[in-house]
């Protein structure tokens, strides 16, 4: 194996979706605690919903012989934890509302439903990379939430794609498109929202 793929999978696993989605509820959960009479730790609950929890689904696809791995490179294998993932960011959302959590920490996690709604209706149909658009959503987010120094995590974002078509597991299209529509929906219903 060479060095460029050994690389390429360093990259897909450390800035895989629900690594990148869980330290960003973190963060941002973190900064909206920076007001007073609001905990730091918000950001906990919303990754286990929104990362932690499906994630787990996925794992248990993997050891059942129902999914390949946990990047479900089969289009027609997404659906499911897709749905799977937008119930339990709904429900966790739901939670957090309820136990009255900040607002910019729903915000996030609305943001992030949106995102599977709309990668999952195009899954039905092309394989968009999913790791491309949490990558560039994860970057606009945090432009929002802490202005034009976040775009020092820029380069991440082709960086994570190159990793995607090294690995032949997407085209440069699916990764073009998954980096345009991540970006797009984090940087219009998170500010909009929060």
């Amino acid at each position: 194996m060479t060095f460029k793929i050994r690389f390429a999978r360093v990259l897909t696993e450390v800035f895989a979706p629900g690594v990148l989605i869980a330290v960003l509820l973190l963060v941002v959960g973190f900064h909206a605690g920076s007001q007073p009479g609001v905990s730091r730790w918000w950001g906990a609950p919303a990754a286990l919903f929104a990362a932690g929890i499906p994630m787990a689904y996925v794992v248990r696809g993997v050891r059942r012989g129902r999914l390949t791995s946990h990047h479900i490179p089969e289009r027609e294998h997404r659906r499911g934890p897709l749905i799977f993932g937008t119930v339990s960011v709904a429900i966790g959302t739901a939670a957090l509302v309820l136990l009255g959590a900040p607002r910019e920490l729903l915000a996030l996690l609305a943001a992030g439903c949106a995102g599977l709604v709309v990668f999952g209706l195009v899954t039905a149909y092309w394989k968009m990379s999913i790791h491309a658009g949490v990558a560039a959503g994860t970057v606009a987010v945090l432009v929002a939430v802490w202005g034009p120094i976040a775009l020092i995590g820029l380069p991440l974002v082709p960086l994570i794609g190159w990793s995607r078509l090294v690995l032949s597991a997407h085209t440069l299209a699916q990764v073009v498109a998954g980096s345009t529509v991540g970006a797009l929906i984090a940087a219009t219903v998170f500010p909009a929202l929060r």
